[in-house]
């Protein structure tokens, strides 16, 4: 069965890989494009007053548009997600070389902390550096803290530090930033940060990440715990860190007593564990 969330193509048009499987379509390759707002949410429809937030894609992101209809673009994410986004939050390809290594920042308009502030930029963000001053970068979205930002080529080595600096955000349902994210976006995050391809949803990442351990294997940190729709992370042997509904929060919670919570809930055991 396809797969609709990966599946480029809709009624009229399809990414030219699908020629000779799907029929009544015009085909492309697509035009690549750069996200350029903060945070752009992913919809699966066109109708932006229908559709829900599937996923959400941050700035310097780089999509490919297969369609551009009534201001709304459907697109191909690098992670191979698809859907509808605000055809104004897109720009021209930006090759970006910087990320925003902070649990957020601000881009301002001049080389002064006190000057405009043109965005304020979630962790992950993605710019393109053009000159380098005495405190600030200054890049392709105004003036940003040198401190703030680091290279793409450097990538972080320890995904679950990357998800203890989201802790205490908001949960967000198809959230992928520190503005709001839920649990497969603070892995999404996590990974992405340290390199690591990853999916966008909990049962793709259960699918395709890390190697399953046995029941009674004891746990470490970086660990992934998925359950039915829903995963976390291992700090250490014995607390997890996961965005969810129950705390509208990005939090600790003791492992067992998270198993404990989510089964009596009607969520269900654990589904596995998983080691990257």
């Amino acid at each position: 069965m396809t797969d609709q969330r990966l599946h480029p193509a809709n009624a009229r048009v399809a990414h030219e890989s699908l020629r000779g499987t799907v029929d009544g379509v015009a085909f492309t390759q697509g035009i690549s494009r750069s996200v350029a707002v903060p945070v752009l949410d992913l919809q699966v429809t066109a109708d932006a007053a229908r559709g829900s937030r599937d996923r959400q894609r941050l700035m310097g992101d780089l999509v490919n548009v297969l369609e551009d209809v009534d201001g709304r673009s459907f697109v191909v994410c690098p992670d191979g997600y698809v859907g509808y986004v605000d055809s104004t939050g897109l720009s021209d390809s930006v090759a970006t070389t910087h990320f925003v290594s902070t649990m957020a920042t601000h881009a301002f308009q001049d080389e002064d902390f006190k000057s405009t502030t043109r965005f304020h930029l979630p962790f992950g963000a993605r710019l393109r550096v053009q000159a380098e001053r005495q405190k600030f970068y200054e890049t392709d979205v105004g003036y940003v803290p040198k401190k703030h930002l680091r290279p793409m080529d450097r990538p972080f080595e320890d995904p679950a530090t990357i998800a203890q600096m989201h802790f205490g955000v908001p949960y967000l349902w198809g959230g992928n930033s520190t503005l709001g994210i839920d649990c497969s976006g603070l892995i999404q995050a996590a990974l992405s940060a340290c390199g690591i391809n990853c999916p966008a949803d909990s049962d793709m990442q259960c699918d395709d990440l890390g190697t399953a351990l046995a029941d009674d294997a004891k746990l470490q940190r970086g660990d992934l715990i998925f359950w039915k729709g829903h995963v976390g992370m291992m700090v250490d042997a014995e607390t997890l860190i996961h965005a969810n509904a129950h705390h509208m929060a990005c939090r600790y919670e003791p492992f067992d007593q998270a198993c404990l919570r989510i089964e009596t809930q009607g969520d269900g055991p654990v589904q596995v564990r998983k080691r990257l």
